[in-house]
């Protein structure tokens, strides 16, 4: 059985369709990676999939069950998401932020609370800053108490949204190891990106968003090398592009 399962999703807000007429399946350990141009829906994909967003038409399962047969709470658990703009609290230290959701979501006391986050923190190489503020974090650090943020609270599937596109391009290779590192220990991980660097040698598939459909979707090989759509092989090729 297929962890993830979307079915002819659409979305619009008013006149505008986001999405429309989406369906793809992941299975465990999968590492599949959304691109596309800006407005495509990739990132309204994203939030579809954790609910924060709902749906006009069509069904999202997880693990065999439609999402909103389950809990918020439990959902919320299940699916982590690392934001492109962090969304860390200022007022709580690194720590703070990985064990706010422990305490609140799973109920764990004060003390296992913190022991799990700073084995996520130490995992994502920030043992160092546990007790660091935000504003005392480089953006790279940041975003990598994202992702223990979201470990900690072992998810079956970790949604990433441009976890890089708010990063000085010396700060990107930081955060995209943390990755490569999850994907290499078997973490199930849909991504937004166009570090087509990181996709061409992670990804399971890429899915190439072209006005809110999926104009294309295969592994790395198929896209980047012999790609059916000219739209899809300029798009990937300018990206592959930029970042020679």
């Amino acid at each position: 059985m297929s962890l993830l399962r979307l079915e002819n999703v659409d979305k619009s807000y008013g006149d505008e369709e986001v999405l429309r007429d989406v369906s793809f399946e992941m299975q465990r350990q999968d590492v599949e990676v959304i691109v596309g141009p800006s407005g495509s829906g990739k990132s309204t994909l994203l939030r579809c999939v954790n609910r924060l967003t709902e749906v006009d038409d069509g069904k999202i399962h997880l693990d065999g069950t439609e999402i909103h047969d389950i809990d918020e709470n439990d959902l919320r658990r299940r699916i982590g998401m690392v934001f492109q703009d962090f969304n860390l609290f200022s007022h709580l230290t690194a720590r703070g932020n990985v064990t706010l959701g422990l305490r609140q979501v799973l109920g764990m006391s004060k003390e296992e609370a913190r022991s799990v986050a700073d084995d996520h923190l130490d995992q994502v190489g920030l043992a160092d800053q546990a007790d660091s503020y935000p504003a005392e974090l480089s953006g790279g650090q940041k975003q990598r108490v994202g992702i223990a943020r979201a470990l900690a609270m072992d998810p079956e599937l970790i949604l990433f949204d441009e976890p890089t596109s708010s990063l000085d391009p010396e700060l990107i290779g930081e955060v995209l190891e943390v990755m490569r590192d999850l994907a290499e220990g078997g973490t199930t991980m849909l991504c937004v990106t166009h570090e087509m660097d990181f996709a061409r040698s992670v990804a399971t598939r890429i899915t190439f968003l072209d006005e809110g459909r999926i104009l294309e979707r295969g592994p790395p090989e198929q896209l980047f090398e012999d790609a059916e759509h000219e739209r899809t092989r300029q798009f990937l090729g300018r990206l592959a592009g930029l970042e020679r």
